[in-house]
């Protein structure tokens, strides 16, 4: 399967639609982003049922803001609307399969508690004076 290249206009539907989507945040000016692209690429053909994703940080720059980008490329991973693996670093094929064995093992039900404890606690924390 090919790859999706995200737009801020089509971030939140193909997002959204898709319970399973990887995200290369890349450049193409950028030596590991393009080191990092047929792996991605290649593991795009053997993961056919999962989305794979790219943002070009330099003309979705807006996007890359949106998600505090500082480092590329960025490998993101987003299931279920709940972003659960994010990592600067062009990763090699075996460490690519790995996390992408890891984000199927997740238990979503898991996350999206863990999630709203988090927020919850965040509620209840007395904001620091600045």
């Amino acid at each position: 399967m090919a790859t999706v290249e995200l737009t801020k206009e089509n971030f939140d539907s193909v997002v959204s639609d898709n319970g399973f989507v990887l995200i290369d945040f890349w450049a193409a000016w950028c030596g590991p982003c393009r080191q990092f692209a047929p792996v991605y690429e290649a593991a795009s053909e053997r993961h056919d049922d999962l989305v794979f994703a790219k943002v070009d940080t330099e003309t979705q720059q807006e996007l890359a803001q949106a998600f505090d980008i500082r480092s590329i490329p960025t490998l993101m991973i987003v299931r279920d609307n709940v972003a659960v693996f994010a990592q600067p670093g062009a990763l090699p094929e075996a460490a690519l399969e790995d996390v992408i064995g890891q984000a199927r093992g997740l238990d979503m039900d898991e996350v999206r508690k863990s999630v709203e404890a988090a927020r919850s606690e965040a509620r209840q924390q007395p904001r620091q004076p600045e």
